[in-house]
Order: C-alpha cells, then sequence, then structure tokens
C-alpha cells in the first residue's frame, strides 16, 4: 500500500514538475486543478518585484493563466513586453505598481483571451484608442494613475464582448468623454472616485449597473444628470465637499435605481420632493453625516419601495407594517405600511 501511494505521490510530483519546468527563476509558479478528478489546471505565476535587471518578456510555462508583473519598474509598455510563449493564454494580468508612462498600441493585442488587466499606480496621462482593440476583458483597473480627461471611446469595441468593469480611481480627472466611433459600451461597472471632476459625466446610453463618483469636487448636481442610465442599480455620490444643490428630476431615468448613497455631503442641507422623482425601485437611501437633518414630508410619494432611509449621525428608519383595521367587504384585516425611525419627532 505505501508503495502505492509512493508511487501515485512521485507521478504527481513529475506533472507538476513538468507543467512549470519553464518558470523564470525569480518567479514562483503554482498549478491549480479543478474540475471532475482535477481534469483541468491552470498555471499562476508570481513574478513580482524582480528589479530593473530583469528583462522583458519574462519567460513563463505555456498555459500560464494568471500572471503578476507588478512592481518590476517596467516604463513604457513596449509590443514586446508582453510577447512569445505562454502569454497569449493569459485570463489576467497584473501590472500595477510598474512606472508605466506609456501603453504601445499594440502591446497587448497578443492576449486574446485576457478577461482582467491591473494598470493602478502607475504614471499614465492617455491611453490610445486601440490598446484595448479586440480583447474580451471584463475588469480594467487604471486608478491612482494621472489622467486629467478620459476617453471613454477606448472601451468601445466592435465585437460582441468589451469592458465590464472599469477603476479610475485617485486620478485627476477634469472630463470623461466618449465619442463612440462606430463602436459599443459595454461597461457595466464604473469608479471614478477622488479624482477632480466639477459636474457629472455624460454617460448616457452606457449599461452602467454601478456607479462611483464619490470624493469629487462636485458643487451641483443638473436636472436630468443621470438621464437613460435605466440600468443602474447602485450610485454612490458620498464625500462631494463642495456639493451645495441637487436640483429637481436630477435622478429621472434612473428607473432600475435600488441603492443611493449621498452620505458625508456636509454642504447640501436640504432637499426638494422632486429630487426622488423617477425613483421609483430605490430601497435603500443614505444621507448620514450630510447636511441634510429632515425630509420633506411628501418625498415618500415618490419612492413607493423605499426600505430604509439614513440621516444625520445616527438616525436609521425603516419600512414596517402598521396594523390596520378590518375591512368588512374583504373580510381580512389590512395592514398599512410606514417608516418608523430610531428617534422621535422625524416626520416624512
Amino acid at each position: 500500500m505505501a508503495l502505492f501511494l509512493w508511487l501515485g505521490l512521485s507521478i504527481l510530483a513529475a506533472v507538476q514538475s513538468s507543467a512549470v519546468k519553464n518558470c523564470h527563476p525569480g518567479c514562483r509558479c503554482e498549478v491549480e486543478s479543478y474540475g471532475l478528478f482535477d481534469s483541468f489546471s491552470l498555471t499562476r505565476v508570481d513574478c513580482r518585484g524582480l528589479g530593473p535587471s530583469a528583462t522583458m518578456p519574462i519567460h513563463i510555462p505555456l498555459d500560464t493563466a494568471h500572471l503578476d508583473l507588478s512592481s518590476n519598474t517596467m516604463g513604457p509598455l513596449s509590443d514586446a513586453m508582453l510577447a512569445g510563449p505562454g502569454y497569449t493564454t493569459l485570463v489576467s494580468l497584473d501590472l500595477s505598481s510598474n512606472r508605466i508612462t506609456k501603453v504601445s498600441p499594440n502591446a497587448l493585442s497578443k492576449l486574446r483571451y485576457l478577461e482582467t488587466l491591473d494598470l493602478s499606480h502607475n504614471s499614465l496621462d492617455r491611453l490610445s484608442s486601440s490598446c484595448f482593440s479586440g480583447l474580451p476583458l471584463a475588469e480594467v483597473d487604471l486608478s491612482y494613475n494621472r489622467f486629467q480627461e478620459f476617453d471613454m471611446d477606448i472601451f468601445a469595441t466592435k465585437a460582441n464582448g468589451g469592458p465590464v468593469s472599469v477603476d479610475l480611481s485617485h486620478n485627476k480627472l477634469v472630463s470623461v468623454s466618449r465619442s463612440l466611433r462606430g463602436g459599443v459600451l459595454h461597461i457595466q461597472s464604473l469608479s471614478l472616485t477622488a479624482n477632480q471632476l466639477t459636474s457629472v459625466p455624460r454617460l448616457a446610453g452606457v449599461p452602467l449597473r454601478y456607479l462611483n463618483l464619490d470624493d469629487n469636487p462636485i458643487t451641483c448636481i443638473e436636472e436630468g444628470a443621470f438621464a437613460q442610465l435605466k440600468d443602474l442599480v447602485h450610485l454612490s455620490l458620498s464625500g462631494l465637499r463642495e456639493l451645495e444643490e441637487i436640483k429637481p428630476h436630477s435622478f429621472d431615468g434612473l428607473q432600475s435605481l435600488q441603492v443611493l448613497d449621498l452620505s458625508n455631503n456636509p454642504r447640501l442641507k436640504t432637499l426638494s420632493p422632486a429630487v426622488f422623482s423617477g425613483l421609483g425601485s430605490l430601497l435603500e437611501l443614505n444621507l448620514s453625516s450630510s447636511g441634510v437633518m429632515s425630509l420633506p414630508s411628501n418625498m415618500l410619494s415618490h419612492l413607493p419601495s423605499i426600505k430604509s432611509i439614513t440621516l444625520g449621525q445616527n438616525i436609521h428608519c425603516w419600512r414596517t407594517q402598521k396594523q390596520g383595521q378590518f375591512h368588512w367587504q374583504l373580510g381580512q384585516v389590512q395592514h398599512n405600511e410606514v417608516l418608523n425611525c430610531n428617534v422621535e419627532g422625524i416626520i416624512f
């Protein structure tokens, strides 16, 4: 029995050894098996922090699916740096913290299965319009770069696939533009946190489900600012320290919105009932740590689905059922839904 066990372990070690035989000396390569009887496998390669002497492209196993090349001081990303055996099978690639100042138009062109790309913590201020062309990207992280403006057209594609999640956090964006030159945007999640946006960017028609505009110097949200974002489910407008006004009908068109975060906006003092027009699906409203301390009594007519409201420092309101009187025609007791708060004197 012990002999068979030893033979089995030897065979397994030999198989795993052959799978990572092309592993770079400074990298760590691991084979991950999954599926029935471990019938499928993929290789995860960690080449973080190899140092400035590392020559690109790094040699990696032929079946590599996940590659981490972060913290390697790569500088400008040329066409040859991500070419060669092993790169064509990549599903995810981490290029963060590499002092990348430029991405050549064809640097990523051979990565035809790439779904996740991390370019955060670099020195990018622009990207060519074709750098993501033909890639089935599902998630792109561009946070902590130097973008002052951003053209959404780089994510346009004539294929059926396209980016789903884009993170532009902690840049210095002044504007976001989109021209859609014959392409179709497929982004569903977009974060523009902590940039220099002074107004809500024009995103009409983009099939977003999640949008984060936190920590931007936006002073006013105009009427129709989120028009045609009918698929949006979660909208975060927290930490807008300069925000003083949300105009009526600003959220018109957000027919699918379930969560609205307006917390940590100290200059926002009042909200008219019409601000909530069009939010028939809204379940959660967060106004905590904002300047809004009371809400208009008839605002609930615009929020038929609301389940909870938070405002002030520690005021929580939630929807409950209030038992009504027996209805003689229906033969049953009718219940009325009301909002109860943990602090007395809050009236809606």
